[in-house]
């Protein structure tokens, strides 16, 4: 077993911890908490770049891997997948767009862009880690 093949598993772990990260940072900017929202909203970004560092090793190593269910299953899973795999492209600029705002202090405009990217970045921190689930534990 090479260590490519570990990296699934450090993926999910990288977006169960984005999914801490990003509700942290959420209560703390709730709680008037700014600079604590700032750095782990910034830790929350370092994390999903060393995901998607690691994604593109693996599957470019790999290549995809075969959903091993059959049934209703089969199509939830799909389903998932592919609002996953179009939120995942979308989130992308939508995060560097609101840390931009944020880092110029355009703070209105950060606030507005923020209430549509937390919660798309969310879904798809919490559903990689249902198809990694699904993927390599069903």
């Amino acid at each position: 077993m090479s260590w490519i093949s570990f990296l699934p598993t450090l993926n999910a772990a990288l977006n169960t911890c984005c999914t801490i990260l990003l509700v942290t940072g959420y209560i703390l900017i709730r709680k008037g908490r700014r600079q604590a929202h700032r750095k782990v909203m910034l830790g929350a970004l370092a994390v999903s770049m060393l995901f998607l560092t690691s994604y593109v090793i693996y599957h470019g190593a790999r290549g995809s891997t075969p959903f091993p269910g059959q049934g209703t299953i089969r199509w939830f899973y799909f389903t998932l997948l592919l609002t996953h795999v179009i939120l995942a492209a979308t989130i992308v600029p939508l995060v560097l767009i609101t840390v931009r705002r944020a880092l110029k202090g355009k703070t209105e405009s950060h606030r507005k862009l923020a209430r549509w990217t937390l919660p798309l970045w969310l879904y798809v921190s919490v559903t990689g880690v249902v198809i990694y689930g699904m993927l390599y534990h069903l």
